[in-house]
């Protein structure tokens, strides 16, 4: 008698049907003979060992419990990508080990909560000349995420308020400076599937101001189609590679996003390297299937 492979496709309470953009995977998975769910990750009465596979995909509220959600992936007896990969890679603080591997990234200050800065600490450590970006050190989705002015007295203002308030908060803060490339070339996205390029994207600019509240999980994206240049995809590969081995695994990841904006002399500069729970933008592969071939990667996976 021939038992049906199991997975589960983890997902968050907002979202107990998957984003749109991961509910083709059930049919793809179906049509291979997998039976596939999508399963709440902060569900406690799931018993997630009855699942050959579980991939973690839409599970868009993790960020204001990252804690959680580590300890969650922890519990999951086989879980891609692995707990191992998410505790890295849920904290921004990996953009350093991209950095010190020589991958370009954008040049950023770190402000640690434990240090109790003031008001004025904090104005001291912003950038004197150019716009710049106030962030949290774990956020998905550019949520409470602003960009500001240093030569508006008002601008400034507002940015050591949302910096203090995260701090505050016990929030580790991050501030870089706005890459102006973003505003006429966008962000470009290149989309592996088991360590190979599927498609890319080109993600318009979110940041226009202040930190607002984001309507929902994230703020929404407008992208379309592209092809991503070698040299965007060589940054993409060394960016891999360094989360590789810093989490100790040579297998490729079941799925990893790498966004990208054009830094000084257009060098492909890392902006995020997403390998957690990434939107891989299914409908805009085209010919690339990428839908079909991370259920072929999937499937392969659950033998």
């Amino acid at each position: 008698m021939t038992t049906t492979k199991r997975v589960g496709l983890a997902t968050c309470s907002v979202l107990p049907d998957l984003d749109a953009d991961d509910r083709p995977l059930l049919a793809a998975l179906a049509a291979r003979g997998v039976s596939a769910d999508a399963v709440v990750w902060d569900d406690e009465s799931t018993d997630w060992s009855s699942y050959d596979l579980v991939v973690v995909r839409s599970t868009y509220d993790y960020s204001p419990r990252r804690d959680e959600f580590v300890e969650w992936a922890r519990t999951v007896p086989r879980l891609a990508n692995s707990a191992e990969i998410i505790a890295w890679n849920t904290d921004k603080t990996y953009l350093q080990a991209l950095e010190k591997a020589g991958v370009p990234v954008i040049p950023t200050i770190w402000l640690d909560p434990e240090r109790h800065l003031s008001k004025r600490a904090i104005h001291t450590r912003m950038p004197a000349f150019g716009d710049f970006v106030v962030k949290p050190v774990v956020s998905a989705g550019a949520r409470d995420t602003g960009r500001y002015q240093p030569v508006s007295a008002q601008s400034r203002s507002l940015a050591i308020d949302h910096a203090k308030d995260l701090l505050d908060s016990g929030r580790a803060v991050m501030i870089q400076p706005y890459v102006t490339s973003v505003d006429t070339a966008g962000e470009t996205c290149l989309i592996f599937v088991e360590g190979e390029l599927r498609h890319s994207v080109r993600k318009n600019a979110l940041l226009t101001g202040p930190t607002a509240p984001t309507q929902g999980l994230y703020r929404k994206e407008q992208m379309q189609a592209i092809e991503a240049t070698d040299a965007q995809v060589e940054a993409a590969r060394k960016a891999l590679a360094v989360a590789h081995e810093a989490v100790g695994e040579s297998t490729p990841f079941l799925y990893a996003r790498v966004d990208l904006v054009a830094g000084a002399d257009d060098v492909p500069t890392v902006i995020e390297l997403e390998l957690t729970e990434p939107s891989l933008w299914l409908k805009y592969a085209g010919d690339a299937d990428t839908t079909g071939k991370l259920a072929d990667a999937i499937v392969a996976r659950v033998g």
